[in-house]
């Protein structure tokens, strides 16, 4: 079995795809008043919105999308394909526990805060020190501590948004959009690592210098 499957591609191709053309269809159906720049994500699936069976259905495809991909990317390390599973695992919930009309839920709450963190975290311990994946730059481990770096600082960036009434749903979708593409640049990079011509090893270019002189001298 290869490294990537195609179905691994498939998977983390549909993931942003889902994510973001759910929250632009589900936006156009609201009434006049909704605000993509203020209003969350959740909010087009909560229990009273329009046709919220839209951004339903995006988030729980967008959780099986990377569940499907954490099964086939032999390439990453294994902790790291768990926590990606269990973060789509958590998208899949949060589909599951939409707010109730005009407030939260501590079920909602608790789902998306796991799959924030579970999806920031992944590519710390994605990182294939040395394994299959190695070759790929983005499992290198100061690629996935810069990845989670950035996506922590969204996070931060989200909560000051929140607590400041500011533009909270546009930081909301660059953050989600960020973590929904990163499995598909993972998949990108182990593409890339597979078909790039390996590198000569020091020793066997030596070999082949000395076999090139003893040549030359003949």
């Amino acid at each position: 079995m290869p490294l990537v499957p195609w179905w691994v591609l498939l998977s983390s191709q549909c993931a942003p795809v889902m994510l973001i053309s759910g929250w632009t269809l589900a936006a156009t159906m609201q009434p006049a008043g909704y605000d993509p720049m203020v209003q969350s994500i959740s909010s087009l699936a909560a229990q009273g919105a329009a046709d919220r069976w839209l951004m339903t259905g995006a988030l729980f495809l967008l959780g099986v999308c990377h569940i499907v991909t954490a099964f086939g990317l032999r390439a990453a390390a294994l902790h790291g394909r768990l926590l990606l599973a269990f973060g789509g695992l958590a998208v899949v919930l949060v589909a599951l526990s939409p707010e109730p009309d005009g407030g939260t839920s501590v079920r909602h709450l608790t789902a998306t805060a796991v799959g924030f963190t579970a999806l920031a975290l992944w590519p710390i311990l994605a990182g294939a020190r040395g394994g299959p994946g190695s070759a790929a730059w983005a499992l290198k481990p100061r690629v996935g501590y810069t990845a989670t770096a950035l996506m922590a600082a969204g996070a931060a960036w989200l909560l000051i948004e929140l607590h400041g009434h500011g533009d909270a749903g546009l930081v909301e979708r660059i953050l989600t959009a960020v973590q929904s593409v990163w499995p598909l640049v993972v998949v990108a990079a182990c593409l890339g690592a597979r078909f790039r011509p390996a590198a000569q090893p020091p020793a066997a270019e030596a070999v082949m210098a000395r076999g090139d002189c003893a040549d030359r001298s003949r």
